[in-house]
């Protein structure tokens, strides 16, 4: 509890003629001062006798000591604050009566200030705002977690003490999901912070916090609320009618995408909002390295790095990443740590830099590194959790086991990391963390085989990861993970290979046997998705998409593909919205930001799409030094040169692609693509009837692929528009 304005908009009261001060309650707490009051009370600072520590006490007013509504909700205040034990949410202690039947809850005692005083006294830098919004949200993923809606979220009840922590106060109103509540006499927050649908009295969920956190982020940039009025009536109408004035017009210096973060948190329709604040807390996270913040004390960050093959063959490369990729996803499934991406991680694969170094890049405090011995049924696994600021080690072990072992040395490794981070996970994230998929270890064997074939996204190591999914699901039948791959292998075959039903079919089977064997796998969902997109079921599709985003916020596959289903139905907006937010989740990914520089092209917005294509181009250059025979890499990285107007720098990465892998009918497609942007008219249409002959067969994509515009009108493109079905 602070020092000072505790809970809402309160004022230091003199304490002299207070009979309160130098009393001794419930055998105890001697009262010291007087700090402020609110609506349900008074709030004083005191000392806990028996355990020697400062508190504040927090009483209910005399006033509404005869209220039963007022006794349960200033209860369930206590009851759902202690529920809550995390950094960025004040510690409660106790509630209990004093002698005369006076209720009053006993927490911890801060010093420092509102965050309505650090406002109301001078500007909030923009980098400052950002942390501070990403502790509350923090907080509140916390609160949302066990079902719990604050609905009282402004800046008297956000609380930084002295040495930086955030602090969310006062859940006085706080209610269960769902949970109907209407309480006469008693104040309902403050309406300048009150989401649409709480003004007009309908049900709220955590999306009334999303969008008071989004007006607490407004005041902090800006300096005033975004929605006022002289009257509590005028205020409401401007919170359900009024037009959102832009951030940057009070504040030209504000980041674009922080603009569009706010506009998000307070659009008006709770569908067009974020529908969770874990949601709003990753984009606001992606913000930090933009801005130059580092996480503040209680946010913990890890990056996973894949580990190193110490076997004897030196063949378990595959066993090594997918062990470090399988930690990445338990942990990313923890709403209070943020997780490198993979593929941010993954390019500091046999990296010399030093792990400080790497940790600072990729802005986290911590970095996992770890070892495999593989040699027959005996394996050998050593991880060490490194802190990034002084190098030492948090926490270090070596696993001597057996192959079939490595499950629990994983979930063992995993936990040992929460311990170290002194997280407290949820029962729903405790099993998330501990789900594995599968306990047969051949079958995770082929499993992670496959994965590693898979992300080649070529059509040789697309067949080879279909022949290492199949193996796993006859070594485990139940295997969710390993359906969902074989429905991706035969969406990439149907797509990039052979426009055959059969295949179309097989994915379908496979992405519902799925979802059938686990259906809260997010991973499922999204292979789902892109079967019913490639079927033409877009909405049924936007359904998965949406499903996988709300397992997995984290997974990149589920923003990826939705967006290229909104691309294919024309809705650009949506598109480039998804892709942005793929690009957040995995920020070293360079399909993303090349796709969205056609979809921003074509919208007209050249400025933005040199600047994904700059963005695209700079992550494949550095991916090349470790890959280069990423042949994917390199006629999408081509692409983005072209783009950008260095064509012979583009043919030169393309010509390379083609000379490792002349026959991958995607390959020869997009290479098609870079020679007509080029004006090499003649090699662009040998490479196209090459892909057609190869198997790819997509109409769609040569009728409505702006690349190839150039070519519409010479006759041997209409003979080849005219032999596709």
């Amino acid at each position: 509890m602070p020092a000072s304005d505790p809970f809402s908009e309160t004022r230091f009261l003199q304490t002299k003629k207070d009979k309160a001060i130098g009393k001794t309650i419930s055998g105890k707490y001697k009262i010291i001062q007087k700090m402020g009051q609110g609506g349900m009370g008074d709030v004083y600072e005191a000392v806990d006798q028996k355990l020697k520590r400062t508190v504040a006490l927090k009483f209910l007013s005399p006033k509404l000591r005869g209220d039963p509504e007022a006794r349960d909700l200033f209860i369930r205040e206590a009851q759902a604050a202690s529920a809550l034990d995390h950094p960025n949410i004040c510690t409660i202690y106790e509630v209990d009566e004093t002698e005369d039947k006076r209720m009053f809850i006993s927490m911890a005692y801060y010093r420092g200030e509102t965050l309505r005083q650090k406002i109301d006294k001078h500007a909030l830098g923009l980098a400052e705002t950002v942390d501070i919004a990403i502790a509350v949200a923090r907080g509140l993923a916390k609160a949302h977690a066990a079902e719990i809606v604050h609905s009282d979220i402004k800046p008297a009840n956000i609380f930084v003490t002295d040495d930086g922590q955030v602090k969310i106060l006062d859940f006085g109103l706080a209610k269960l999901a769902g949970e109907r509540r209407r309480m006469s006499g008693i104040p309902a927050g403050t309406v300048l912070y009150m989401s649409p649908e709480q003004v007009q009295g309908k049900d709220v969920d955590q999306r009334s916090d999303v969008w008071s956190l989004g007006v607490v982020l407004y005041e902090m940039l800006t300096g005033k609320a975004p929605f006022t009025g002289k009257t509590a009536s005028q205020v409401v109408d401007s919170i359900v009618n009024a037009e959102l004035k832009p951030v940057r017009s009070i504040r030209p210096e504000t980041p674009i995408e922080l603009e569009r973060i706010v506009s998000k948190a307070l659009s008006k329709g709770v569908q067009s909002r974020y529908q969770k604040v874990a949601d709003l807390l990753t984009n606001l996270t992606m913000m930090t390295a933009e801005l130059g913040a580092r996480p503040r004390d209680g946010e913990s960050s890890i990056a996973v790095l894949p580990f190193v093959d110490m076997s004897p063959k030196r063949d378990q490369e595959y066993f090594c990443e997918g062990i470090a990729e399988e930690l990445i996803n338990s942990l990313g499934k923890i709403c209070c740590i943020q997780v490198a991406s993979r593929t941010s991680a993954f390019k500091y694969k046999d990296s010399n830099l030093d792990i400080r170094e790497i940790g600072q890049q990729l802005n986290v405090k911590t970095v996992l590194e770890g070892s495999v011995r593989k040699d027959g049924d005996t394996l050998r696994v050593t991880a060490q959790l490194i802190n990034v600021a002084d190098g030492y080690h948090l926490w270090s072990e070596r696993y001597d086991r057996e192959m079939k072992d490595v499950f629990a040395i994983q979930d063992e490794i995993a936990q040992s990391i929460v311990d170290a981070l002194k997280v407290t996970l949820t029962p729903k994230e405790r099993r998330s963390v501990q789900a594995t998929g599968t306990r047969q270890i051949e079958a995770y064997d082929d499993y992670l085989r496959g994965r590693n074939f898979y992300y080649q996204f070529r059509r040789k190591s697309i067949e080879l990861a279909l022949q290492m999914f199949t193996l796993a699901i006859e070594h485990d039948p139940n295997y969710a993970h390993a359906y969902a791959g074989i429905a991706d292998c035969y969406s990439y075959l149907f797509l990039y290979a052979e426009r055959s039903s059969a295949s179309l079919r097989k994915a379908a089977e496979a992405s519902h046997k799925a979802l059938e064997l686990n259906p809260e796998l997010a991973e499922a969902h999204a292979s789902r998705g892109q079967v019913l997109s490639l079927s033409k079921k877009h909405s049924e599709a936007e359904a998965e998409f949406e499903n996988a985003i709300r397992l997995g916020p984290r997974l990149f596959q589920a923003y990826y593909l939705y967006a290229r289903d909104s691309f294919a139905q024309g809705k650009s907006d949506k598109a480039v919205e998804l892709y942005e937010k793929a690009m957040e989740v995995s920020p070293d990914d360079y399909q993303a930001p090349l796709l969205v520089s056609q979809v921003y092209e074509d919208l007209g917005q050249e400025s933005k799409a040199a600047a994904a294509r700059r963005r695209a181009v700079k992550i494949v250059q550095e991916h090349l030094k470790v890959d280069p025979g990423d042949v994917r890499a390199l006629y999408m990285g081509a692409n983005g040169l072209i783009g950008l107007g260095e064509t012979e720098k583009g043919i030169e990465w393309a010509a390379l692609a083609l000379i490792i892998d002349p026959t991958d009918p995607m390959l020869l497609y997009n290479v098609g693509c870079i020679y007509s942007m080029a004006g090499r008219i003649e090699e662009a249409l040998a490479c196209l009837e090459k892909a057609t002959s190869a198997g790819l067969s997509q109409k769609e994509w040569y009728e409505h692929d702006s690349n190839l515009d150039p070519l519409r009108n010479h006759p041997r493109f209409k003979a080849l528009l005219a032999e596709l079905k």
